[in-house]
């Protein structure tokens, strides 16, 4: 998992007051938890921008007046209207204990489907997982080259050692659709495709032996 770094300041006093005089000088209230007390303390609201507006998910080394932890974004508010980040709850990382997060899912390949005119319908951007901080992938990395028209990737069908998926088994993350308009010769050619490299791959072994 990729790693950034954030400083911070302590906070002094704590309340719906404090709160707004902090997001009124350019900083976001933040608390981070997990080590049995909470600490309180603010953050500028450009870094936050920069690690919150970004597809991938850090692991934060935070620098808290001088004190250190490793941790990941937990929840954050926004402002409805403006997106602005008004909060951010950070967890503190133990490598022996398992954390819950949700980590992107990004495609490779090119799918056969596609290529024979069927459309990619990708229904999750993130699926949620449980692990150690230390089995944390970057990303979930789905290959879609073989999807053919009709054929889809679920939860269930992805392992990834260390861990463990809580979504549902049966939910579909990326399916290859018939596009309207995509004709089923487009379709049995994907298909004859299939058979002539079958077929390659028998002439190939028999060649050999």
């Amino acid at each position: 998992m990729k790693v950034s770094q954030l400083s911070g300041s302590l906070r002094t006093n704590v309340g719906k007051k404090d709160a707004k005089a902090v997001r009124d000088s350019g900083q976001v209230p933040c608390v981070l938890y997990g080590a049995g007390t909470q600490t309180h303390f603010s953050v500028k609201d450009i870094a936050v921008e920069k690690l919150v507006f970004n597809p991938d998910v850090f692991k934060v080394e935070l620098d808290i007046d001088g004190t250190k932890a490793t941790a990941i974004i937990q929840e954050l508010q926004q402002n409805p209207v403006t997106d602005k980040v008004v909060h951010i709850d950070f967890l503190q990382l133990d490598d022996k204990k398992p954390v819950k997060i949700a980590l992107p899912v990004r495609l490779t390949g090119a799918s056969r489907g596609v290529l024979a005119g069927g459309k990619l319908l990708q229904v999750f951007r993130r699926l949620k997982v449980v692990a150690l901080p230390g089995d944390l992938p970057e990303a979930i990395i789905l290959d879609i080259a073989k999807l053919r028209i009709g054929q889809s990737i679920r939860v269930g069908d992805i392992n990834i050692p260390g861990v463990k998926f809580t979504d549902a088994k049966s939910a579909v993350v990326v399916s290859v659709k018939m596009a309207r308009g995509a004709s089923k010769a487009a379709e049995a050619a994907d298909e004859d495709e299939d058979e002539e490299e079958t077929t390659t791959e028998a002439t190939t072994e028999a060649t050999e032996a």
